[in-house]
C-alpha cells in the first residue's frame, strides 16, 4: 500500500494525479479506481495498476 497526496482531481471529468509520499512521483487516477472520494489535498493510500499509458493509481481511500 502505498501513500500520497491527491495533487489534482477533476470531479466533472473524472479523474485527477495522486503525489507519491516517498518518491515524488506522480500517478494517474481516474473515478473508477476510487473506494473514498478525494479532493485536492487530500491524504490518501492507494495501489498501483499498470494501465494503458503506466502506471495508475487504484482501490484509493482516504489515508
Amino acid at each position: 500500500m502505498n501513500t500520497g497526496k491527491v495533487k489534482f482531481f477533476n470531479d466533472s471529468k473524472g479523474f485527477g494525479f495522486i503525489k507519491d509520499e516517498n518518491s515524488e512521483k506522480e500517478y494517474f487516477v481516474h473515478v473508477t479506481g476510487l473506494i473514498d472520494e478525494v479532493r485536492e489535498g487530500d491524504e490518501v493510500t492507494y495501489d498501483l495498476e499498470e494501465g494503458r499509458k503506466g502506471l495508475n493509481a487504484v482501490n484509493v481511500k482516504l489515508a
